[in-house]
């Protein structure tokens, strides 16, 4: 079936329409980071870069390490730009771009994002990287796709929302698996995570400025939230979407965190940077091995 020009649209040089991206610059192992700057801290690892794109806060590179083809993308903030990625990183993979149908044969990506988030717990020092095994949505991007209950874990759902006494106002919320293709390459240098995923930063995460919230208790029951073996690890806002949407495309994701905040203790590391420096260095050279 031939996709419309409205609903996958293709810039004049070949692009896709958002991240500027061609078929060909696209590595089958990605790097996603946030921030537009830290693109070129992830670039100061790889032998050899290819070339540089950059429209709005989507700034792209691909090269080389260990004999490996790397893209890093950066994706700005919030759940709604992980939606723009992931569909369009699909896009160039699974879409033939001449003929707006899509391939026969399925590519699958290897995806790690790289970010930045709040700890829960006070057992979880500042400077450590959270592995998301599992996210949890409260962005909703999920629930506007079909096949959401072929990746989300509905029983471990159900029991969230009935510990949380969850606002029916609010996005339904959705756990969602990463892929053990992406565990495995970190998982021993890494903590346990399930890892939230909110649509803003202060409210949806439980921050209070001037506006009261709408779940007052909300911090409190997450954090004493338990099924099987884990809990609720830490706050960020990508690493749902990017996992569940990967899930339904058929590609391998997951996100890892530098902790760079302690909500439980209230206490925050201005000074993160060496450390997601570290971090960024230690998963390039897990990706490319």
């Amino acid at each position: 079936m031939r996709i419309p020009e409205s609903e996958l649209i293709i810039n004049e040089d070949g692009s896709v329409f958002h991240i500027h991206l061609k078929p060909e610059e696209l590595a089958d192992n990605v790097i996603l980071v946030g921030d537009p700057g830290r693109v070129d801290m992830v670039a100061e690892f790889l032998d050899k870069v290819e070339f540089r794109h950059a429209s709005r806060e989507f700034v792209s590179i691909t090269g080389w390490r260990n004999g490996k083809r790397l893209t890093v993308l950066s994706h700005g903030i919030g759940p709604d730009n992980i939606d723009i990625v992931m569909t369009e990183l699909d896009a160039l993979a699974n879409v033939d771009f001449a003929t707006r149908e899509v391939k026969p044969e399925h590519r699958t990506l290897n995806i790690l994002r790289i970010g930045t988030s709040g700890a829960l717990h006070p057992d979880i020092p500042l400077g450590s990287y959270i592995l998301s095994h599992i996210s949890v949505g409260f962005d909703g991007v999920l629930n506007w796709y079909g096949g959401r209950k072929d990746v989300a874990l509905e029983e471990v759902e159900d029991r969230f929302k009935q510990h949380m006494d969850w606002n029916p106002k609010i996005a339904s919320p959705y756990f969602v698996k990463a892929s053990p293709v992406i565990l495995d390459k970190l998982a021993d240098v890494t903590i346990k995570g399930v890892t939230i995923s909110s649509p803003g930063f202060y409210g949806p995460q439980g921050r209070i400025v001037r506006l009261p919230l709408a779940m007052p208790d909300m911090l409190s029951r997450i954090e004493s939230f338990r099924f099987d073996d884990y809990r609720i690890t830490n706050f960020e806002m990508e690493s749902a979407p990017l996992a569940g949407l990967a899930a339904l495309l058929g590609h391998n994701a997951a996100t890892v965190c530098c902790a760079i905040a302690n909500r439980y203790l209230q206490s925050s590391n201005p000074d993160y940077k060496p450390q997601v420096r570290r971090l960024v260095e230690l998963a390039v050279d897990r990706l490319t091995r």
